[in-house]
């Protein structure tokens, strides 16, 4: 039971920090309908330019939320969600996004 409080404060504290800020919002909402995506094409989609959303990228890297398929390339990189991620997108799903 513990765990799982620990867990739903994590999600609830993600949650809190996505809303905080317009991109992230628009990243998130990118990923809840994509498997996998690169900075070019959420900007091509969400008409965010692409520097702004390589940035939400890196922000959502180092929270825990995605992460990235093809490390080893300096370019074009490809995130996928993390478990928590998804966790944030069913704890913001119908709410928020």
């Amino acid at each position: 039971m513990r765990c799982q409080t620990a867990i739903k404060q994590d999600t609830d504290d993600h949650v809190k920090w996505v809303l905080s800020v317009d991109r992230r919002i628009v990243l998130l909402e990118y990923m809840k309908k994509n498997i996998v995506g690169k900075a070019s094409d959420v900007a091509q989609v969400t008409s965010k330019s692409t520097q702004n959303m390589s940035r939400a990228m890196k922000e959502f890297e180092s929270r825990g939320l995605i992460e990235c398929i093809n490390p080893a390339k300096n370019t074009w990189k490809k995130y996928m969600l993390t478990d928590m991620g998804r966790n944030v997108i069913r704890e913001m799903d119908g709410k928020f996004i």
